[in-house]
Parts: structure tokens; sequence; C-alpha cells
């Protein structure tokens, strides 16, 4: 079964499948409680919510007996970190230029649990982020590849570009050996952390670009401002300067294939979206979940950031936003790429209101 299983996925566009045990892999629980006990989910409440069933599969379905777990390749054809270079450019993470995974990835598993079924019978539950699943240890004990020490799954054969997506059933298929980990002594994703967040194969979520720009609400703060650069939606420097990318190959799925105004998009123009520019623009894209406030934060950041003065005028458009959060960063912003005559005399003119939180937390950072 498990080998049928196999040469269906691949047949779908699967970019390959294994098969792990139900059962918890070991030290999966205590890992878990000890991250939600040192609070690193930081916002992410739906990390603690349900953790019996996170930290054990067999509490999340009881009937289950395998848990097939399938990959997509997103790999990239070029060099993810080139837009760093830009700072006048937004970098969005390679995994968010294109189609939202979540909508590829669940039909193609639902069109392998209906093979599944109609051909070996059995009961089906498929899974993209949907349920508490940790998916990364159980890809590495089906074999798919290890996690890396950015904590990111790495595979012999993809690098670090891989999508997950996971079938519970009832039946009893023969699991796949796990993979070793083959990091060795390397530690170049640690070292290209923007913000310090990877430390010994741990990762400190609230430090890390991905969770801030994507994850986290409020108003970041200062010091981790200015060390996100341009990235306006997630991170790709742990993954993109792993060794075993040498092996990647770019994605052959033209829906994961970047769409050309999320390639190098301009900070200027996103920085006028309002809400309606922001939902049609970013239809069918992940990036639509954080919605535009949130969203337009971090391109107020990636502006000031920039160094670039003949982008001000962007800025400053921003410092009569509805959004509280948006005008926050947009003090900030002005503050760094404007004279410091020229930031004065807007000082006086926008001076926030004593209710205007977000606004007076930034006030002069």
């Amino acid at each position: 079964m498990r080998d049928a299983i196999r040469a269906k996925a691949l047949e779908l566009g699967f970019a390959e499948v294994a098969v792990a045990p139900v059962a918890a892999a070991g030290g999966m629980a205590a890992d878990l409680a000890g991250y939600l006990a040192e609070g690193r989910h930081g916002e992410m409440a739906w990390m603690a919510e349900k953790a019996d069933r996170r930290a054990d599969p067999a509490v999340l379905w009881p009937e289950a007996r395998s848990v097939i777990l399938a990959a997509e390749n997103y790999g990239p054809a070029g060099d993810p970190l080139a837009l760093l270079r830009h700072p006048e450019r937004g970098n969005i993470s390679v995994y968010a230029r294109g189609a939202d995974y979540h909508d590829v990835l669940k039909r193609r598993l639902k069109a392998l649990a209906r093979w599944l079924v109609g051909e070996f019978g059995g009961e089906v539950k498929v899974f993209t982020d949907t349920a508490p699943v940790m998916e990364k240890p159980l890809a590495a004990r089906a074999g798919l590849g290890w996690q890396g020490r950015h904590t990111n799954l790495v595979s012999r054969r993809f690098g670090s570009w891989l999508f997950l997506g996971e079938i519970f059933t009832t039946l009893p298929l023969a699991a796949d050996a796990a993979e070793g980990d083959h990091c060795g002594s390397c530690r170049a994703c640690e070292a290209a952390c923007p913000t310090g967040a990877l430390a010994g194969g741990r990762i400190e979520p609230r430090r890390c670009v991905s969770y801030l720009t994507i994850e986290y609400a409020g108003v970041i703060a200062a010091g981790l401002r200015r060390s996100m650069g341009n990235r306006i939606y997630g991170c790709d420097d742990c993954l993109a300067v792993c060794p075993w990318n040498k092996f990647a190959r770019p994605t052959g799925e033209s829906a994961y294939l970047p769409r050309a105004e999320l390639s190098a998009p301009r900070l200027a123009d996103l920085a006028g979206l309002d809400d309606a520019a922001f939902r049609k623009l970013f239809a069918g894209s992940p990036i639509k979940r954080v919605g535009r406030d949130r969203f337009l934060r971090n391109v107020l950041i990636a502006l000031g950031n920039s160094g670039r003065a003949d982008l001000a005028a962007a800025v400053i458009a921003r410092l009569e936003d509805p959004a509280p959060l948006v005008r926050g960063m947009a003090v900030w912003a002005a503050c760094r790429l404007l004279p410091d005559d020229e930031w004065m005399v807007l000082r006086q003119r926008y001076r926030p209101g004593e209710t205007d939180l977000a606004v007076l937390a930034e006030w002069g950072s």
C-alpha cells in the first residue's frame, strides 16, 4: 500500500511522500511544553490551544493508525536574497510570492485521500495548517528530511524549500525510516539571521522577522525594526544560506512561481494602498491574511530603513492614515528619512493626540 500511495502521489504532482507512525516522536511533547512555558510562541495563541493534541497525533485522532506526509517543492529559480540589495523594493518571502500554497496543497491532498479511500478503504482526515499538527517532527520521522538548526525541514533532494501536508488514515501502513541529522558543524543559518533569533538549534520567534511581519500585530520594537531591512513579509535568510540547497531545484508547479507584481514591488507604491487596493493586489495570496494595516506597518519600516530621502513623500502621506499602527510607523520612518529641520516642522504639524497610543509609543524613538 505504501508504495502504491507514493506512486499515486508523484503522479498527482507531489515532490515526495512518506509515512510516519501516529505515535508521538520521542521528546516532542517535552519540547513543546518547554517552548510554551518560556512564552516563545508570543502572540501565536493557537500553539498553546489544544497543546495535548499538538504534542501527540494519537490524541488528535485516536482512530488514526498512520500519517502520510506529502511535500511540494517551491524552490526559487534565482537568489531569494537578491532584493535585500535594493532597499527601495520590498522583499517578500519566496513562499508568498505566488499563489497561497494552502489552497493548492489541500486540493492535491484531497485528491490523494479520495483515491486512497477508493483503492484501500479506511477513513482519512486531511490537514494543511488546519489542525494542531507538528508537521516538521513528523516529516523528519517519516524520512522526508531532518529539522535543521533553523528549525525548519531540510531535505537532501530539495534543500529547505518544501511545503508539507498530512493525511491521517485508519489504515495501518508500513512506516518509512526516519532521516538523521546532517547539519554537522554548520552554523550558516544561525549566522545569517538578521535579528539573532537562532542559536543552538533553537528559535526565539519573538525576534524572528517572519513572526514579527506575519504573526505579530503590534508595534515592533525599534531595535528589531532596524534589523528588518526591507523584509516586508517573512524572511528567507536562514533557509537560503543552507548548504544543502545546492541539491535544490526550481519548482515546476506554476502556482508557486512568483507573480510579477510581487517579485520586486516598489515600497512607495505599496505604501499608498488603501484597504480595497490591498485586497485586490493580494487576492489569492497568503499575504492577504495579515490585513492592510499590519502590512503597511512592515512597508513603512522598510521605507524607514531604506536611507532614501526621495522616498519620504510616500511616508509623509501616511502620517494622517486612519490606522494608528500605520501612523506610528510613518512617524518613525519620517524621522529617519528627513533632515532634522524638515522633521521638526512635520513634528509640530502632525503632533499626535494623547489617546493615539500607537503613535505616542513611537514619538521620538
